[in-house]
C-alpha cells in the first residue's frame, strides 16, 4: 500500500488540473482583483523561474540563488502564485480549498523530498539547518559561483507554469468580459 506521500506525489498535478476547472467556475474577478492577482503570479512565476535555472535535480544539493534563502525556493513561488490565482478570484471557498490542498499535498510532498535530499547528499542536514524551509532568510546561505543556467530552465520545462498561468488569466478576463 502506498503512503500518503507518494499519492500526494502522484495526484498533485492531475488534481491542479482539476482544481483550475473548479477555480474557472467558482471565480468571481474585478479589474481590481485581476491586477492584484496578476502582481503576484508574476512574482510566484519568477522566483520559480529563478529556481528552476539553480536546479540540478538528483545530480547536487541546490544551495545557490533562491535555494541560499529558502530551502524549497520552487514551492514558495508556487504559494504567492497560487495566493495571486486566490486574489483573483475573490472567493474564500477557492481560499479554503487551496489552503486546504496546500496543507494535504504539498505539505507531505515537502517532506518526503526533504527526506530523500537528506538520504542523497550527506550536506543536506548543515544546509536544513541554516536555511528555513520557506520563508525566506534574509542573508543568503553561502555565497555561490553558480548562477542561473537558462538551460536548466528549459530542461525542467518551468515555461509551462508561465503559460499556464497566462491561459488561466485569460480565461478570467474572458469570465469578467462577459458578465458585463
Amino acid at each position: 500500500m502506498p503512503s500518503w506521500n507518494q499519492v500526494a506525489r502522484r495526484i498533485r498535478v492531475p488534481l491542479g488540473f482539476v482544481f483550475s476547472a473548479l477555480y474557472l467556475w467558482m471565480a468571481q474577478p474585478s479589474p481590481t482583483s485581476l491586477i492584484i492577482g496578476v502582481l503576484l503570479v508574476v512574482v510566484g512565476l519568477s522566483i520559480r523561474a529563478l529556481a528552476s535555472g539553480h536546479v540540478q535535480k538528483n545530480e547536487q544539493l541546490a544551495v545557490s540563488g533562491p535555494y541560499a534563502y529558502s530551502r524549497n525556493p520552487l514551492y514558495l513561488g508556487s504559494i504567492i502564485l497560487a495566493i495571486g490565482f486566490v486574489c483573483a478570484s475573490r472567493s474564500w471557498l477557492i481560499a479554503a480549498i487551496a489552503a486546504a490542498m496546500f496543507v494535504a499535498i504539498y505539505i507531505p510532498v515537502i517532506r518526503s523530498e526533504e527526506e530523500f535530499l537528506r538520504s542523497r547528499f550527506p550536506e543536506f542536514e548543515e544546509y536544513s539547518r541554516a536555511v528555513p524551509r520557506l520563508v525566506p532568510r534574509l542573508s543568503p546561505y553561502q555565497s555561490s559561483a553558480n548562477s542561473f543556467s537558462w538551460h536548466l530552465y528549459w530542461k525542467h520545462r518551468e515555461y509551462n507554469a508561465a503559460i499556464g498561468s497566462t491561459l488561466l488569466f485569460v480565461a478570467l478576463i474572458v469570465k469578467l468580459l462577459r458578465v458585463k
